[in-house]
């Protein structure tokens, strides 16, 4: 994660579990004036829109107070959905057996982009089956990560 997704997800995961649900992470993704902040929770039950409204309403007043982001951005409050944002160790092993797409933030190999079956996590580094191939990845220098959703 970036230093502006830490410090935003340390600003307000209080808040958001205080409302009962899990903050799975934070996204901000830089566009100018159509930069968007994306905030992604979840429940056990799962989230409905009114769970997004009440959440994306307390985070509001934070923002509106702290004032974290210079620039002018749209927020969105969702679900992780279909294909989950992976953003901590926890959710990548939570993730173990699923197919999973990484961009990594410094090549390794020479590549960026790995796309395979997540077959562990542990200690900071996710391990990940690419067509046979075994590649152990720090999540550290994991920029993006997501479960590629699968149809049976």
């Amino acid at each position: 994660m970036a230093k502006l997704e830490d410090k935003l997800t340390d600003m307000l995961e209080p808040a958001v579990e205080a409302s009962g649900f899990e903050l799975v992470g934070v996204e901000f993704v830089r566009a100018g004036k159509h930069s968007i902040l994306r905030v992604f929770i979840d429940h056990e039950n799962g989230i409905t829109v009114d769970d997004c409204a009440d959440v994306s309403y307390q985070v509001s007043a934070i923002l509106d107070v702290e004032d974290p982001i210079s620039t002018e951005y749209n927020l969105e409050v969702s679900s992780p959905g279909l294909d989950r944002p992976l953003f901590r160790e926890k959710h990548f092993q939570q993730a173990v057996g699923e197919v999973v797409q990484i961009r990594l933030v410094m090549p390794m190999d020479n590549r960026r982009n790995f796309k395979g079956q997540l077959t562990g996590c542990d200690n900071g580094t996710v391990s990940i089956d690419v067509d046979g191939q075994q590649f152990q990845l720090a999540v550290a220098n994991i920029d993006k990560a997501t479960v590629v959703p699968t149809f049976d």
